[in-house]
C-alpha cells in the first residue's frame, strides 16, 4: 500500500511538472520574421530576421534594442551567432550572400564575407568556439556549399571543391532556424538535408533519415546534439522536420539516434506537426517548434506533448545557462517557463 501511494504521488508530481510548462511571450515586432536566435546566457539574447533586422536583449528578454542594419534593409538574416553582449555575426542567405560582424553591440557592422554567385543560398552557421566556425549552403553543381573561419568570423574561406560533400539530385537544405548544422565534437560538425532525400552528413559518411521526403518541402530541418561540446563525440542526436507545406502532419517529422548518427529510429509518439527546430534542454528533455506549435519531450524524444499552438521558427537553450527562448513570425520572442 505504501509503495503504491508513493508511486502515485511521484507520478502526479511528474504530471504536474509536464503540464506546468508554458510559453511566455516577451516581445513582438510586427512584420519581421525571425529565424536567427543565439542565446549567450540567461540574460544576453540576440535575434536576426527579415528586413535587415537584428534584436538584442541584455536582461533576459525583458527589454529589446531593435536595429535595422544600414544598407542591408532588404536582406533576410536567417542565422546569428553571438559571443557576448557586444559581439555577434549575422548571415544573409541569398545572392548576394552576406556575413556581417559587429563588435560594438550593433552600432556598426562590417562585411566579412560576400558571395555573388548566382546559385548561392546559405542555410546555417555554427561555431565550435569564438574562433572556429562553419557555414553550409545549398548545392551548386552537385556539391554542398561550405565555408570556414578560423579567426572569429573576420575572414572566411571556401572549402576546396574536391572536399565538398556530394548531394543527390533534388537534395538541399532549409534556412529555417539556423540549426541544420551542429557541432558534434570539439572539431567536427554534422549537417542534415531534405528535399527529394533526407540524410545526415558526418565526416566523410552520410546516413539516411527516416523522415518525410520526396518533395521540395520535406525532410530534415534541424539537428540537435546532446553535450557535443563537452565530450569527444556526441552520441545522442535528434532531428526534426517533416513537410512545411503540411505543418500538422504528425508522422515522419522526428528521428533519434543513440550511436552518433549511424542508426536512427522514429519516436513512439512524435511532435504534433512539422518542426523547424529541435533542441536538447537536458539529456532527456527536448523542445521542438514549428509553425503549428511547440512540443516537449521528457523521455529523450520518444514521446512528445504539445504545450502550445503558437507558431515559432526557432528555439535555443542558453549556451551558458538554463533558460530556453523561442522566436518566430511578427518578431515574436518567448521564453519557456518550466
Amino acid at each position: 500500500m505504501y509503495k503504491k501511494g508513493f508511486f502515485l504521488f511521484f507520478y502526479l508530481l511528474c504530471f504536474e511538472a509536464i503540464i506546468a510548462q508554458e510559453i511566455k511571450i516577451l516581445a513582438e515586432n510586427t512584420g519581421v520574421s525571425i529565424r536567427g536566435l543565439s542565446v549567450v546566457d540567461d540574460r544576453v539574447i540576440w535575434v536576426s530576421g527579415s528586413g535587415g533586422t537584428v534584436g538584442r536583449s541584455v536582461d533576459g528578454g525583458e527589454t529589446w534594442l531593435w536595429m535595422q542594419v544600414a544598407g542591408f534593409e532588404q536582406v533576410d538574416f536567417r542565422d546569428i551567432e553571438a559571443f557576448d553582449g557586444v559581439t555577434a555575426i549575422i548571415m544573409g542567405v541569398a545572392s548576394p550572400g552576406y556575413i556581417l560582424k559587429t563588435i560594438n553591440g550593433g552600432t556598426s557592422w562590417k562585411v566579412v564575407f560576400e558571395g555573388h554567385d548566382a546559385n548561392i543560398f546559405m542555410d546555417a552557421m555554427e561555431f565550435w568556439n569564438e574562433d572556429s566556425g562553419i557555414v553550409v549552403g545549398d548545392p551548386a553543381d552537385g556539391k554542398i556549399f561550405v565555408i570556414r573561419t578560423f579567426d572569429g568570423g573576420n575572414s572566411w574561406q571556401k572549402i576546396p571543391e574536391v572536399n565538398r560533400p556530394v548531394a543527390e539530385k533534388g537534395e538541399a537544405m532549409f534556412a529555417a532556424s539556423g540549426t541544420n548544422i551542429r557541432a558534434i565534437s570539439l572539431s567536427e560538425a554534422a549537417f542534415v538535408t531534405g528535399g527529394m532525400c533526407s540524410r545526415i552528413f558526418i565526416r566523410d559518411n552520410h546516413y539516411d533519415l527516416p523522415l518525410l521526403q520526396g518533395k521540395e518541402t520535406t525532410g530534415a530541418f534541424s539537428l540537435a546534439v546532446y553535450n557535443g561540446r563537452k565530450r569527444k563525440t556526441a552520441s545522442r542526436l535528434a532531428v526534426a522536420g517533416g513537410d512545411y507545406a503540411a505543418d500538422t502532419v504528425k508522422n515522419g517529422n522526428c528521428a533519434l539516434s543513440h550511436d552518433g548518427g549511424k542508426t536512427w529510429k522514429a519516436p513512439e509518439n512524435g511532435p504534433s506537426g512539422y518542426r523547424s527546430c529541435i533542441e536538447f534542454i537536458s539529456r532527456n528533455k527536448l523542445i521542438a517548434c514549428g509553425t503549428s506549435g511547440v512540443d516537449i519531450s521528457s523521455n529523450g524524444g520518444n514521446n512528445w506533448k504539445l504545450v502550445s499552438t503558437e507558431g515559432f521558427h526557432v528555439c535555443r537553450k542558453a549556451k551558458n545557462g538554463k533558460h530556453v527562448f523561442l522566436a518566430g513570425a511578427n518578431g515574436r520572442i518567448a521564453r519557456l517557463v518550466w
